[in-house]
């Protein structure tokens, strides 16, 4: 968590790991409006809106950009820029101790997941699963939800949400909260820098995958013994997709219900999170209790576990 000064006025350094950025007033945009709330920024601009391929530079500049983000004594927050391929070419060449040694909150998604799993492996350092500066603060009208429970990691490093979709099941489950974008995650199975987590609360979000290569994923994680490790699963968004006539009308609804059926732990769906406007942020490497009744669940996350009551 932030002082109360930091969180009033945090210091936030930018930084592209991943693709590069296709439209370059994304930036200009989400300059404005994060400096519009106080916060201060850190950031090279050329270094931000350069290509080298499919990326805004060279694996080792955009390496060099990330030692440079944990060691800065003034930021507090490292924020990526945007998702797309990328983070996956830098894993092996990453001192992550150095990185962690800086204690900054690490914030992003989407392809950003690769990054903060292999950090919450290698060191135990929890990131935030959240905003991206070009994707949701560089649009035209950025969301006040997303803007509201991301600012509450900064004051108070808690958060909690309620789901009006009933899961089937009644009771309670805590554990580490864990997870991100699902293709992200099956694509590090098998590598060192996957995390070892059992009994934990895995949530998981995609975008683009239709609905049987979500499953097809989700069973990858089973061969692997993830998905049955766990005290619970929760879904969040998974849009962006169009079935098709060889689909039969095979849903994500029809996904879900499969899963719940044959794990024999809770599996939750609907939670507000993934490549959408309106997303809450989650730690990864923190944890999650969840409380469930015949209407729904609540879903209460942090940092530590003492700021879950």
């Amino acid at each position: 968590m932030l002082t109360a000064k930091q969180a009033a006025t945090p210091v936030i350094a930018l930084v592209a790991p991943s693709g590069f950025l296709p439209d370059i007033e994304a930036l200009d945009h989400a300059v404005t409006f994060m400096q519009g709330l106080g916060w201060e920024l850190r950031y090279d601009r050329a270094a931000l809106i350069g290509r080298s391929g499919r990326f805004p530079a060279p694996d080792p500049e955009r390496i060099a950009a990330l030692y440079a983000a944990a060691e800065d004594p003034e930021v507090n927050v490292v924020m990526a820029l945007r998702g797309g391929y990328g983070v996956s070419r830098l894993l092996d060449n990453i001192d992550f101790p150095r990185l962690a040694a800086g204690n900054k909150l690490w914030v992003g998604h989407s392809d950003f997941t690769a990054f903060q799993l292999a950090l919450l492996q290698h060191t135990g350092h929890a990131s935030l699963a959240g905003p991206m500066a070009a994707t949701d603060f560089g649009i035209e009208q950025p969301s006040n939800f997303t803007l509201a429970h991301f600012r509450l990691w900064l004051e108070a490093a808690h958060d909690s949400t309620s789901v009006p979709i009933p899961a089937g099941w009644r009771g309670e489950v805590s554990g580490l909260l864990w997870g991100g974008n699902l293709t992200m995650l099956v694509h590090l199975i098998g590598s060192p820098h996957c995390p070892r987590i059992a009994d934990g609360v895995l949530f998981l979000e995609d975008a683009g995958e239709t609905p049987f290569r979500l499953e097809r994923m989700l069973y990858q994680l089973w061969y692997a013994g993830i998905l049955q490790a766990q005290r619970a699963i929760v879904f969040g968004q998974f849009g962006d997709y169009r079935l098709t006539e060889r689909d039969n009308g095979y849903d994500l609804r029809d996904v879900i219900a499969h899963w719940q059926d044959k794990l024999a732990i809770p599996v939750f769906s609907g939670l507000m999170h993934g490549h959408i406007a309106d997303k809450l942020s989650l730690p990864i490497g923190g944890y999650a209790h969840i409380a469930s009744g015949t209407e729904g669940y609540e879903m209460r996350y942090a940092f530590n576990t003492k700021a879950l009551g």
